[in-house]
């Protein structure tokens, strides 16, 4: 029997134990097969796996983590865990993932990470068990729908609206015939290249063409699931790549998807990802965001013209119109309305756009009826319905206006986009409901403690957890020596007796049906790096770069002659420092926007001297191990703005009930932040270097600096300018 709570943001949840991995699913004949005579163990076959490695060694992080998986999946219980950089956390959750009778599905937030399990870890696994397991291990990559050639949309795209046309119809050519439109330009040579690739390719996937296409042509040969009509109604069905992938998912030992595709999968009842028992969610601090943007809809004027023109061969003149009229109406409410959240309601126009697009699509859906076998041309019949009823299913959940439920409007600095947009208040309630029920789920990434704790990311995940327990007599005295979440050297020379420095390892929480683990990290983070924070600055307040951060800033460069990696809260900000830096040195200094980021972060690695400034993409995308990054600069504390609807949402719904929005919403998610900025300094157990974080608040908020601080490695801590640029001035001559 599950275990039942209630949450922080009011849902009622069940976490269902989960089926073990000698649980009464039928086992499918790879699984009996792989049970005949003794099965090795994730022990072992992560032995396997590292022995294989030249140089390769045994990591007692490594090896904790593959045993409490073991443990959790042989006792049905979910498992939190926070492996640091260096761990080694593929292979130790790989290695007992091919204990289980599979598929086992992991999830990644980054296709980076996809990459790096399917080009490069999985393969070096299989090599490497064989031996062991007797058979080489398979694995196979799902992805969404959208992401493989659409042979019916290739064929299939004579009446399309003018930009989703492939050609123009045969009567339009003298002498009949088919014509590509745009023969001689870009976008006509594209779909020519891809025509050819269909015919050789044999998975279809965007990602193995090469050299790529551009989103406008990929979107005329691919097809969103919901516009799909299904294998067994259309034409191509035994030929379509997606169910193809879907089919090798299905007979693989591993499968690795990512969290929009889960997210989807969980909302969709689970039919999308094959039936498993085992879960791994890697970087699962991206978990929640991508199950709320996957439950988020919104509607777009563009969007309603597009729909129209679609489906117009299918309907009467009048509920073409009435389509049109909708769509009109919405474009002047969105014009009117500034952008924001909507704390009072649907506008006046907004609400009437709404309630006319509601009429219309509805209107328009009794038209075209249902998609029968019969249907002439039921690919483009699926598809009109589909745009429809999205159209439908938005309009009227904006127009329910329900407590769980969040609006706002959405409008670029160009204009060029304006949009009404719904999402939910807490995702909570989602997860708790459909992410652990019938499998083991372990969450693993590098920041999943967040002020020294897993409560609050178990709680966003939706897992009931405990209030903190009060500090042992032990933690109370260390903390009384060292300060609130101070690391415990703070300058040259102070130690605590005995050498003690506080434990990167952060103590176990668990609840219900879940408990956590902490395997810390290889690296020496007291000794590799400095946690520099500028505590001498005023307050920030004013958007941009302050003068006084601007010279810190600049001081600190000098001092390491480059090598920096700036990491800024807002475009604005980064432009400033780009310019101080370009106006007063030599350095050469990249920004974000000025050149393609791959090609940014490669001339940042390459140019010692160089530095790379950017925003918050650049926060979690960066992996420069060596001597190429040895200061990574934070100008303020990454805190979501005012403006961002979801956080305000939250924040307020909390304040409503009597707690604190600020410290519930807004300082977990800039301790997420700040430890992935953080992170971009150790990469290797050779690196050396600063973080110098140029607001004051992280050492002088008694509130939430404790908290942010508990939440980072633990760095050797100072608030000193002259020990920070000392350092860096070692570093130089280095």
């Amino acid at each position: 029997m599950g275990a039942a709570g209630v949450g922080v943001d009011g849902y009622r949840r069940t976490v269902t134990p989960p089926r073990t991995a000698t649980g009464s699913a039928t086992p499918s004949a790879r699984g009996k097969g792989r049970r005949r005579g003794a099965r090795p163990s994730g022990t072992e076959l992560l032995a396997a796996a590292v022995g294989a490695v030249p140089g390769g060694a045994e990591r007692p992080g490594q090896q904790q983590m593959t045993e409490a998986i073991e443990e959790c999946v042989a006792g049905g219980e979910h498992l939190l865990v926070q492996a640091g950089t260096g761990t080694g956390k593929s292979l130790a959750y790989l290695a007992p993932a091919l204990t289980v009778d599979g598929p086992v599905v992991v999830s990644t937030a980054t296709l980076a990470l996809q990459s790096q399990l399917v080009d490069h870890d999985l393969p070096r696994l299989a090599d490497a068990v064989e031996p062991v397991l007797g058979r080489r291990p398979t694995f196979a990559v799902l992805k969404g729908r959208h992401h493989y050639l659409c042979l019916a949309r290739l064929d299939n795209s004579t009446e399309e609206e003018p930009e989703d046309t492939l050609f123009d119809a045969p009567a339009a050519r003298p002498g009949g015939g088919t014509k590509w439109l745009g023969e001689a330009g870009r976008l006509g040579k594209q779909i020519e290249r891809l025509r050819d690739w269909a015919e050789k390719t044999a998975t279809g996937d965007r990602d193995e063409l090469d050299p790529g296409v551009d989103d406008q042509a990929w979107r005329l040969v691919s097809m969103p699931a919901r516009e799909c009509v299904g294998a067994t109604r259309c034409p191509f069905g035994q030929e379509c790549f997606a169910e193809a992938s879907r089919a090798r998912a299905r007979e693989a030992d591993i499968v690795v998807t990512n969290h929009s595709l889960l997210a989807v999968d969980m909302l969709a009842d689970r039919h999308i990802v094959p039936p498993h028992k085992l879960l791994i969610v890697d970087e699962a601090h991206e978990l929640a965001d991508r199950v709320s943007s996957a439950a988020q809809a919104e509607l777009v004027p563009e969007l309603i013209d597009r729909t129209t023109r679609r489906a117009r061969t299918l309907l009467r003149p009048e509920t073409a119109e009435a389509l049109t009229a909708a769509g009109d109406a919405l474009a002047v409410g969105l014009a009117e309305a500034p952008a924001g959240r909507l704390t009072a309601g649907l506008p006046t126009p907004l609400r009437e756009a709404c309630t006319l697009l509601d009429a219309a699509t509805r209107s328009a859906l009794d038209a075209i009826g249902d998609v029968k076998s019969d249907d002439p041309d039921p690919v483009r019949k699926q598809q009109a319905k589909a745009a429809l009823d999205e159209l439908s299913t938005t309009a009227q959940r904006l127009l329910e206006e329900a407590d769980h439920d969040v609006a706002w409007v959405e409008k670029n600095d160009s204009g060029s986009r304006r949009a009404l947009v719904v999402a939910p208040l807490s995702v909570a309630g989602t997860l708790a409901t459909h992410l652990y029920d019938e499998r083991t789920v372990v969450a693993t990434s590098a920041t999943l403690a967040l002020g020294g704790r897993f409560d609050t990311v178990a709680r966003a995940l939706g897992l009931d957890a405990p209030p903190p327990a009060p500090p042992t007599p032990a933690a109370a005295a260390l903390a009384a020596r060292t300060g609130p979440g101070r690391p415990a050297a703070e300058a040259p020379g102070r130690r605590l007796a005995g050498d003690v420095t506080l434990s990167a390892v952060v103590p176990a929480t668990e609840g219900p049906g879940w408990r956590s683990l902490d395997v810390g990290s290889p690296f020496d983070y007291a000794r590799q790096g400095i946690l520099y924070v500028a505590a001498h600055l005023p307050r920030p307040s004013v958007s941009g770069l302050p003068e006084a951060a601007g010279e810190e800033l600049l001081g600190l460069v000098e001092a390491l002659g480059g090598r920096t990696l700036g990491l800024f809260s807002s475009r604005r900000a980064a432009q400033q420092a780009a310019e101080l830096l370009r106006a007063r040195t030599d350095l050469p200094v990249l920004l974000q926007g000025e050149e393609a980021l791959p090609l940014l972060v490669r001339r940042f690695r390459e140019e010692r001297a160089s530095c790379l400034f950017g925003v918050m993409s650049l926060w979690q995308g960066v992996d420069v191990p060596g001597d190429a990054c040895q200061l990574v600069v934070i100008d303020r504390l990454p805190f979501p703005r005012p403006d961002e609807p979801l956080a305000a949402a939250r924040a307020a719904a909390v304040d409503a009930g009597g707690g604190s929005g600020f410290s519930a919403v807004s300082v977990p998610i800039a301790a997420v932040r700040l430890a992935q900025g953080v992170g971009r300094l150790i990469r290797a157990t050779g690196d050396r270097g600063v973080v110098a974080v140029l607001d004051s608040r992280l050492e002088t908020a008694r509130g939430y600096g404790p908290f942010l601080r508990r939440s980072l490695p633990p760095f050797w801590y100072t608030t000193r300018p002259e020990v920070a640029r000392g350092a860096l001035e070692r570093l130089a001559k280095s």
